[in-house]
């Protein structure tokens, strides 16, 4: 019953309703009446006021000239991979010549059905499963013009072509499902692979850009501490200088010497005192007791380093009388007198 519905010719508008000659006729806007006359083609009536001889006209087709809707019925397609759909679609067309729709073929609105039946199977068995899905626009397109082609001679332009359902079998349609799923969780995978690419790629060029900054950091402040240990190392060294110059200025006025003498002595003797106190190992000589035979080789170490200049002083002063009663001499003195 379904294949006899599919296959049964569509509604004829073209014979129906005809209107009776009376002599004086008006044709509706967007219709052509064509009228015979005494049964052959004669000439087809414009929109508006028409005069035609009664027994001798006689109107024979009423065509319209608006876009006309047919509904293709719905019609079994095989695809490239041998799937069998069910598909249907809507035509839309317009009658261009009126004479060629009606002389040109016997029921126009049937013959475009089936040529788009007809073409739509041909073009379906060109494409796959899923380019029909994809190409659904360029497939519309395609039977439009096949259709256009054919009807030419029939005074009919299709203007579109439009497909309505696509109906998949249950088991393809399944498939199509589970292709549909897996294809989501692939790129669902991919996503969150890309994801922790990224991330780890992101924390390693923190980590790099990280030891670089920390690496030109230290290497600003090994910069900046060596050039304060070298300005330091200048400051001390001005320092020490100026302490020899004013040493040297104080050695060479009257009785420096005797005085760095005594200073000499006073440090020789503490440095023992302080061997005593920091460490349970003390090294002392043999005459630690003997305080004046101790100053008097500090006072040796003493005349040895300051020998040359000595003799220098010499050259250039005048001789002098050595004094007895010298403040050195005096203060060995009482040193040796209390020692005893």
């Amino acid at each position: 019953l379904k294949r006899a519905a599919r296959l049964a010719p569509a509604p004829c508008r073209w014979n129906s309703g005809l209107p009776m000659n009376i002599g004086v006729l008006f044709v509706p806007q967007q219709e052509a009446w064509v009228v015979e006359r005494m049964g052959k083609f004669h000439r087809i009536l414009e929109p508006g006021l028409n005069f035609l001889i009664p027994l001798l006209d006689r109107i024979r087709y009423v065509q319209s000239l608006k876009e006309i809707v047919i509904n293709v019925p719905e019609q079994s397609a095989v695809t490239l991979d041998n799937v069998t759909l069910q598909i249907d679609g809507v035509l839309y067309l317009r009658v261009m010549d009126p004479y060629k729709a009606s002389y040109g073929v016997e029921d126009p609105e049937y013959a475009v059905t089936q040529l788009a039946q007809t073409t739509m199977r041909s073009e379906l068995g060109k494409l796959s499963l899923d380019r029909v899905f994809r190409e659904r626009e360029s497939l519309n397109a395609s039977i439009v013009d096949a259709i256009n082609q054919a009807s030419d001679c029939w005074g009919i332009r299709c203007l579109r072509y439009e497909i309505k359902d696509i109906h998949v079998p249950p088991r393809v349609k399944e498939s199509m499902q589970m292709q549909v799923e897996a294809e989501r969780r692939k790129r669902a995978t991919v996503l969150e692979s890309e994801g922790t690419r990224e991330s780890a790629i992101n924390v390693a060029e923190g980590q790099k850009q990280a030891q670089i900054l920390a690496s030109e950091a230290e290497k600003a402040e090994q910069i900046n501490k060596a050039a304060g240990e070298a300005n330091a190392m200048l400051v001390k060294a001005r320092a020490k200088a100026e302490a020899i110059q004013l040493l040297a200025a104080a050695l060479a006025q009257q009785h420096g010497n005797a005085a760095a003498s005594l200073s000499v002595a006073e440090q020789y003797v503490n440095a023992f005192s302080k061997i005593a106190k920091d460490s349970n190992t003390v090294l002392l000589p043999a005459n630690t007791g003997d305080v004046t035979n101790m100053v008097a080789q500090a006072l040796g170490i003493y005349t040895t380093l300051t020998k040359p200049q000595t003799v220098k002083t010499q050259d250039e002063m005048p001789p002098a009388h050595e004094d007895s009663h010298s403040p050195a001499t005096e203060m060995l003195k009482a040193e040796q007198g209390s020692s005893s």
